[in-house]
């Protein structure tokens, strides 16, 4: 049986939805297939985002951001909103779980840690209760 993906979306998939993939592979090891894209993609994940990735030893700076597609949403089973209220080429099949975080976009890596924790937290209670 493979494993149930989940696809995490933000706006720029450079910092949220990058975040959640990340602490979700780390938390969960192999029980998810996880990926993540954007709505209008950056053109490198955040450095303050893979710094604070770098720190659970994980090293995400060479990801590179991409624009989620209509095959993403039918073909995940969960897809994470990592902002309420974005508007996607095409509706989710799977179930959706919509959550806010704020944009960390000029956020430095002091600033993004407490994001951290608060997305490892949420994932914690989704994934892996």
């Amino acid at each position: 049986m493979s494993a149930e993906s989940v696809l995490f979306i933000c706006q720029h998939n450079a910092g949220r939805s990058q975040l959640g993939a990340a602490l979700l592979e780390h938390l969960a090891g192999d029980r998810y297939s996880v990926d993540s894209a954007g709505l209008s993609p950056a053109d490198e994940v955040n450095p303050a985002v893979a710094a604070t990735v770098a720190e659970l030893g994980m090293d995400i700076s060479g990801r590179t951001p991409r624009a989620v597609t209509v095959e993403d949403l039918e073909d995940a089973d969960v897809v994470v909103l990592m902002k309420p209220g974005l508007e996607l080429p095409a509706a989710p099949t799977g179930r959706v779980l919509e959550w806010s975080f704020p944009n960390p976009e000029a956020w430095d890596v002091e600033a993004v840690r407490p994001l951290r924790e608060a997305v490892a937290h949420k994932i914690s209670d989704a994934f892996l209760t």
